[in-house]
């Protein structure tokens, strides 16, 4: 794992110089995938790293959690509080207050995009890249919001499955109550991302690295994948007429 450390440090550094920007920038959620991503980069670019912090009337907790990775890895950090600008958009296509505990993706799904523009505006004045947290498990299912947490320029651990993940965070000493944290986007009150899916991290890493899988969870692993191929591509082009 300590050679992957160094591989993967190496591959930020050559991709963030090669686009000619000077370090990077990371949504720090709270979880394990961004705060891997976090302390990659912090070993990349020591003096050139960024973490941000984005609530929009997500759990306290998770804010916590950030900044606890920030402190460990001497990441330094700002923290933008996305409710206001959330609450206009709700406002604007609902003419209604937030549901704290509304499952409307629609409306969830503003958040990961508005968070992207955060970091993206970030990333501009300090001529930083924005580097992405999805894992292999995540993009294959296209378990992200397009335009929202899938608009990045750099995927660092998007070889790595969950459980690889988690190796990952121990050997570059992540806290285990990040380890240990069940994973979610954060789209909604409560969220959990295998509830969500509704296939488990566990199986879903078993059947990308080898095929099997109980018929009733491929068929829900088949189905993401099919209804969230688009994800994956950019926009279709005709050809020339």
């Amino acid at each position: 794992m300590r050679d992957l450390v160094d591989k993967l440090t190496l591959w930020i550094q050559e991709e963030v110089q090669k686009a000619g920007a000077q370090g990077a920038v990371v949504g720090l959620s709270g979880g394990i995938d961004s705060s891997c991503v976090a302390a990659l980069c912090k070993r990349a670019f020591p003096d050139d790293v960024l973490g941000v912090i984005m609530p929009c009337y997500s759990n306290p907790q998770d804010a916590q959690d950030a900044k606890l990775v920030a402190e460990t890895l001497s990441v330094p950090f700002e923290e933008v509080v996305l409710n206001d600008p959330f609450d206009w958009f709700v406002h604007r296509f609902t003419g209604q207050d937030y549901d704290l505990h509304s499952c409307d993706l629609a409306i969830a799904n503003i958040k990961p995009r508005l968070r992207m523009i955060t970091l993206y505006y970030l990333a501009a004045r300090h001529n930083y890249l924005v580097i992405g947290t999805g894992n292999r498990a995540e993009l294959v299912v296209g378990h992200y919001t397009k335009y929202g947490d899938g608009g990045v320029d750099l995927l660092p651990i998007a070889n790595l499955v969950k459980w690889q993940v988690k190796e990952l965070a121990r050997e570059l000493g992540i806290p285990q109550r990040i380890i240990d944290k069940a994973p979610s986007a954060g789209l909604w009150f409560g969220h959990c991302d295998e509830q969500e899916m509704g296939v488990t991290y566990k199986d879903l890493d078993h059947y990308i690295l080898t095929g099997k899988a109980p018929e009733s969870v491929k068929k829900t692993i088949q189905t993401l994948e099919r209804k969230r191929e688009h994800k994956k591509h950019m926009p279709p082009i005709p050809p020339i007429f």
